[in-house]
């Protein structure tokens, strides 16, 4: 069902700030910046060599970065799986007894659809599928 790590996301409280760190002092090439309103959030994907890191700055209060970062602060997030069908994948995740906290896919970047692993089911580490667009 993965076919790949897709990404590392990283809560970040200034994305400008970030995106200066990760692209001018480590060299990573920046792809993008885009806001997904339906999670509250913008978006900087770079690419480390074929690695995507995702730096992820909350549009909201209300947005889970935001709760995040008043939580546990700055650092990464999650780790994101590559699937080739979302909706199969939540599936699969169900019936083999993994705290799914979504019950179909979300729109994520890019026009992906995403769905989280609660970090329960992974050992403290919250999870994400990506179906990316095709």
């Amino acid at each position: 069902m993965i076919e790949a790590l897709h990404h590392i996301g990283i809560a970040v409280e200034n994305l400008d700030d970030a995106v200066r760190i990760y692209r001018d002092q480590l060299g990573l090439r920046l792809d993008s910046i885009e806001e997904v309103p339906t999670e509250r959030v913008r978006v900087a994907v770079l690419f480390a060599g074929a690695t995507r890191i995702e730096l992820l700055e909350p549009t909201g209060d209300d947005s889970p970065i935001a709760k995040a970062l008043a939580k546990r602060g700055p650092g990464v997030h999650h780790i994101a799986f590559q699937v080739a069908d979302a909706s199969d994948a939540v599936r699969r995740l169900d019936a083999a007894g993994l705290q799914v906290l979504d019950d179909a896919p979300r729109p994520g970047a890019h026009g992906s659809k995403c769905a989280f692993i609660h970090p329960k089911s992974l050992g403290g580490v919250l999870g994400e599928i990506v179906e990316p667009a095709r």
